[in-house]
């Protein structure tokens, strides 16, 4: 039997590599901060543009403001929240590797309002109490199955004036947001991504008799 030259035997196929970017903060006092973006299914950091006209519609002084990022992934819309004055902000993720990643960026960028927690978005907003929170963050995977359940969850822990940021591979009706007691404020396409900003309506008040 012939033996193979080193040259002509086949080799291995090489594992491929893990790549990984960073997105950076765009405003506030953590301006130009680099945060890694790990190479994963699903994680899809908030464009620059996008981000950058999502807060312009919500003011850049969100002083104050309780937040809460679902399906953080990689922080950076509650880390820009935080950025930009706002006293709370919870991160919530059910990757571990990626919460390891966001309590070091939590700890190198001293945010002090920023808490990490491992665990189910949709849980967590159905566990936070009822008109407790002026912004919400959502920007699930857009292969997944949980957009209608998780606004719902969400719902009614906005604040009477707060607001929803909601991030989707398609645009919502104002009828499927209506059934949730939601409705429209700001709306942006860009790419692939549907980015809207939804407020609760408000109930008809009865005229006086």
């Amino acid at each position: 039997m012939k033996n193979e030259s080193p040259k002509t035997r086949p080799r291995p196929p090489r594992p491929r590599a893990v790549q990984s970017h960073e997105v950076r903060i765009i405003g506030g006092q953590y301006k130009r901060s680099k945060l890694p973006v790990a190479d994963k299914p699903g994680l899809r950091p908030t464009p620059d543009r996008v981000r950058e006209t999502l807060f312009n519609w919500l003011g850049q002084d969100l002083s104050g403001w309780r937040c809460l990022d679902a399906f953080a992934g990689t922080g950076v819309l509650g880390f820009e929240a935080a950025s930009r004055g706002a006293a709370q902000v919870l991160l919530v993720e059910q990757d571990a590797a990626l919460v390891a990643q966001l309590k070091r960026v939590q700890t190198q960028l001293k945010a002090d309002g920023v808490q990490v927690v491992r665990g189910d978005a949709v849980a967590a907003l159905r566990h936070a109490p009822a008109g407790s929170l002026e912004l919400i963050f959502m920007d699930p995977p857009f292969d997944s199955d949980v957009f209608e359940v998780a606004v719902q969850a969400a719902a009614p822990a906005l604040a009477a004036a707060g607001f929803l940021y909601l991030e989707a591979p398609k645009r919502w009706s104002e009828s499927q947001l209506q059934v949730l007691g939601l409705q429209l404020h700001r709306y942006l396409k860009a790419g692939m991504v549907h980015a809207h900003l939804l407020k609760r309506i408000e109930p008809v008040a009865e005229p006086a008799r």
